[in-house]
């Protein structure tokens, strides 16, 4: 070892630092400064904010505080030890009382040097492997794009990293689970519900494109022609919107004799017939619902109509109700209440189609009167057989002269009835009820005996003698 080489060891002490340093350390390895020591080695600058490169693109990007200044040490003179009995002249040079030995100790020597070189070893192998693992990616977050460095493995990873979030309706590429290079180019477009009602049916889509046109070519709707409730240049929010298209269709309408075929985007039937120059006048209506939307290639004809309302009177007949009377002989019935018949008012309508007039069809029907049940009494007590001492008279022969042999003859004043044309006041004296009219003829003739049991042939005076014939 030469001279030089021991009088700056002893100089900077076993541990290669200079005099004063604290703890032996090596000046620069925290101050970022790089020291000559025979060969020139970097030494990465610890402590130093950098820029964050992995912020999304459409954040707002605050500049970092300025960095304090590095402070710069002197560069220290290497000044050798004066040997013992050795002095410093004025010169600068060194007088020694006594010649150093010329031979020293080579292995003391390398055990300095190498925890030098095992330090510049270990920080070359780690910026090797952080350049290595840094990779330049192209990100595309919904059309922003960006150029960023990451240490994502792969393409799931770098957008938790970034904070994108996707959903289920979201297009990403490539997938989730690729892995990730560096140079690779990463695309996020986020899905937007579309309300859509296609030619009258409604359904919910969703699109990842940003305008309505983009909308309608990523479902592959037909355009051209069609009516559209947003103009093809409005932006479709991540909120979605509603959108309503109408495509062009072709429809027939026949009217009047004639047929016309016109290309519409119209709503609704009624319409169309109009685009058709049509017009639907009174009671005119067309063979499908007028509020129906049209298809495409339909055939629609016009009905012209003509008609009026009329309205009848129908009778309810009434019913009838009988009540047993044991005052009455059997076969006997008198009515307590005469029954009334109800009205019914019906209104129909007269119709005249396309020059056909058709069926009346009744429109509505109410209830002017309800009907009156008819009471009646039915007769339940047994007939007598005869009357003694007028059985042998000849009651066929009064009754064919007074009534003709009708039992419910009445005369042309009303007053009297039945087959011997009683009165009403005779008949009730006689044990009968209601008119005598309404009584069965077996009850007329038993009544017609009693009378003349009791006053003989005076009731009768044109067809009395009649009895005795």
């Amino acid at each position: 070892m030469s001279n030089s080489q021991y009088e700056t060891e002893e100089a900077y002490g076993p541990s290669g630092a200079p005099p004063g340093a604290p703890g032996g350390a090596w000046p620069g390895l925290h101050d970022a400064k790089t020291v000559t020591y025979g060969v020139q080695l970097p030494v990465p600058v610890y402590g130093v904010a950098y820029d964050d490169t992995y912020r999304p693109a459409y954040e707002a990007r605050t500049p970092p505080p300025p960095a304090a200044p590095i402070p710069m040490l002197p560069t220290p003179t290497l000044t050798p030890a004066l040997e013992p009995g050795a002095h410093a002249g004025t010169d600068g040079r060194v007088t020694r009382r006594r010649r150093a030995r010329s031979t020293g100790r080579p292995d003391s020597a390398m055990r300095r040097l190498l925890p030098r070189a095992l330090v510049v070893a270990f920080l070359a192998g780690g910026t090797t492997a952080f350049v290595a693992e840094d990779k330049a990616v192209d990100l595309s977050v919904d059309g922003r794009q960006r150029v960023l460095h990451t240490f994502a493995d792969d393409v799931g990873e770098l957008l938790t990293e970034e904070g994108v979030r996707v959903g289920a309706h979201d297009m990403i590429a490539p997938t989730p689970g690729a892995s990730l290079h560096s140079g690779d180019a990463v695309a996020v477009r986020y899905g937007r519900p579309v309300r859509l009602t296609l030619d009258g049916r409604p359904r919910e889509v969703w699109t990842t494109a940003h305008t309505v046109e983009g909308a309608l070519d990523e479902l592959g709707v037909r355009a051209e022609g069609a009516y559209l409730s947003a103009s093809r240049s409005r932006p479709i929010g991540r909120t979605g919107l509603a959108l309503d298209v109408r495509t062009e269709r072709a429809v027939t309408v026949l009217a009047d004799g004639r047929t016309r075929t016109v290309r519409t985007n119209a709503a609704t039937v009624r319409e169309a017939v109009e685009e058709a120059g049509i017009t639907l006048r009174g009671q005119d209506t067309v063979s499908v619902p007028p509020d129906s939307f049209p298809r495409d290639g339909q055939t629609v004809t016009v009905l012209r109509i003509s008609g009026v309302r009329e309205v009848r009177e129908e009778q309810i007949p009434f019913g009838v109700r009988r009540v047993e009377d044991p005052t009455l002989f059997r076969g006997t019935e008198v009515i307590v209440r005469p029954g009334r018949p109800g009205l019914r008012r019906t209104t129909y309508l007269l119709r005249t189609v396309n020059g056909v007039r058709e069926k009346p069809r009744r429109e509505r029907t109410e209830v002017v009167r309800r009907p009156r049940r008819q009471v009646v009494r039915v007769g339940t007590r047994a007939r007598p057989a005869s009357v003694h001492g007028a059985d042998h008279l000849n009651w066929r022969g009064l009754a064919a002269c007074e009534s003709g042999g009708r039992p419910h003859a009445v005369d042309p004043s009303g007053t009297y009835g039945g087959l011997y044309q009683f009165d009403t006041h005779t008949w009730h004296s006689l044990g009968g009820s209601g008119r005598p009219q309404d009584a069965p003829a077996q009850e007329q003739t038993y009544r017609a005996k009693k009378l003349y049991m009791s006053r003989g042939a005076t009731p009768w005076p044109h067809c009395g003698a009649r009895l005795h014939t």
